[in-house]
């Protein structure tokens, strides 16, 4: 029986022009080299989107698959020497649903000792209990195929995909800075258009413009003030405050008159604002209720990862054996304890942003580059119970934000941390489903 299963997802490698840079590279080759020299008796699960595939739009069918040998030669010339150590297998996720409707590329993959299963589950046997393992998507109402295995059966996602993650990729190098290939990083996607916000405001707008308006936003929260007060004196309602505000600025001679000035414009242009957003709001707020009607926008309160747990409690309850519930496709890891079982999400070797909002006035939000690259280690300890470590690689975030993205937010706060071994000892009887069955049923 094996020792221990090694699982990692959500790669993304391939695609149009500059989503084909792959930073982890040397990461992942390293990872590979020690998983070849070890004498443990393990298996490597590549646990859904290992490749990019929808992110190609200039060739089609299996030519994919040879542009991404021909790619990354070194990385297929290292899935080949750790497949003849230890088995490889690979299900597919959405980005790579192609896998799962070609039984051609069970042959290609094969060369290279990887084992293409074409399911949407898989399970093992560890100890007296049995791992669970799933890309996600099938969760997922904008991803989830409706007929696994058919080629034609493309969820919305895959067309919005076509039309904006492939578009993003082949544009990228065309900006002043080259960060349009990161869309992939952004979860969940209704931060896109915050995300370019930002990106169009740091990187891409004209540096005089953007140091122009700059104190207008930094000013905004305070000009907000100067407006109230200016209405209050205006109307004759209370004149105390705006007479208080003009002699503070008159205590700084022309510095004062130039902030007097400033708050003058603010106020002008807070008011123009405020008519055209009164029209916006309503158009946005009837355009969400569209969109949630069609299941595309979803109400925040939601996380995505209850989706996940509760389908990991359904598991559980059906099948008493199962002591981890593994799957990927959001990009968020996390190792959660229900019930004295596991659930475990295998995050992505992407880059990850974390979004942080100024400290002041309304600038936009800046996103911060950094990496999570992890893998999982689930094996059966001596007691009968199921260890689930969680180990990093070592990666440092990229120094990309502007020195003016710097100073107008705070540092950025590192996420919870995932504990490095959880252990777990299920009281269920298992079942005698063979390991290789779905207990989901599907």
């Amino acid at each position: 029986m094996t020792d221990s299963y090694y699982l990692i997802s959500d790669l993304h490698i391939g695609g149009d022009e500059q989503l084909g840079r792959v930073d982890f590279l040397d990461e992942l080759l390293s990872f590979l080299r020690t998983l070849e020299a070890s004498d443990e008796d393990a298996e490597l699960i590549i646990n859904g989107d290992a490749f990019g595939l929808w992110e190609f739009t200039d060739v089609d069918g299996l030519d994919k698959f040879d542009a991404l040998v021909d790619r990354y030669p070194e990385l297929f010339e290292q899935f080949e020497a750790t497949g003849d150590r230890i088995p490889i297998t690979l299900i597919p996720g959405n980005h790579d649903y192609e896998l799962a409707a070609y039984p051609e590329y069970v042959d290609r993959l094969a060369e290279f000792n990887v084992t293409l299963r074409q399911e949407v589950s898989l399970t093992r046997n560890v100890g007296d209990h049995v791992l669970y393992v799933e890309h996600g998507m099938q969760r997922d109402p904008n991803n989830r195929i409706p007929d696994f295995g058919n080629p034609y059966a493309n969820p919305p996602g895959y067309f919005v995909n076509r039309q904006l993650t492939s578009r993003a990729g082949r544009l990228s190098e065309r900006g002043k800075f080259n960060w349009l290939k990161d869309i992939q990083a952004v979860t969940p996607m209704t931060q896109i258009p915050a995300w370019m916000l930002s990106n169009y405001f740091y990187r891409e707008m004209s540096p005089w413009l953007r140091y122009v308006s700059a104190p207008f936003l930094l000013l905004f929260n305070v000009g907000f003030l100067y407006v109230l007060a200016f209405a209050l004196d205006a109307t004759g309602l209370w004149s105390l405050p705006m007479d208080l505000i003009e002699r503070f600025l008159g205590l700084f001679g022309p510095v004062g008159l130039l902030v007097d000035v400033l708050l003058t414009a603010n106020l002008a242009v807070t008011l123009l604002l405020i008519l055209v957003a009164i029209p916006l709001f309503v158009f946005a707020r009837d355009v969400r209720k569209t969109l949630r009607r069609f299941g595309i926008d979803q109400p925040d309160e939601r996380d995505s990862a209850d989706t996940y747990l509760e389908g990991a409690r359904a598991l559980f309850a059906s099948d008493p054996a199962v002591a981890v519930f593994v799957y990927g496709h959001t990009h968020r890891p996390a190792v959660t304890e229900i019930d004295g079982r596991v659930v475990v999400n295998t995050g992505t070797w992407l880059k990850r942003l974390r979004r942080v909002e100024s400290a002041f006035g309304v600038l936009p939000p800046v996103f911060y580059s950094w990496y999570q690259l992890n893998y999982v280690r689930v094996s059966a300890t001596e007691d009968g119970g199921v260890a689930v470590d969680y180990e990093l690689v070592a990666k440092q975030a990229p120094d990309e934000e502007t020195w003016f993205q710097r100073l107008v937010t705070p540092a950025p706060k590192r996420d919870d941390a995932i504990p490095p071994r959880t252990v777990v000892r299920p009281t269920g009887e298992p079942s005698e489903a063979d390991a290789e069955s779905d207990p989901s049923g599907r």
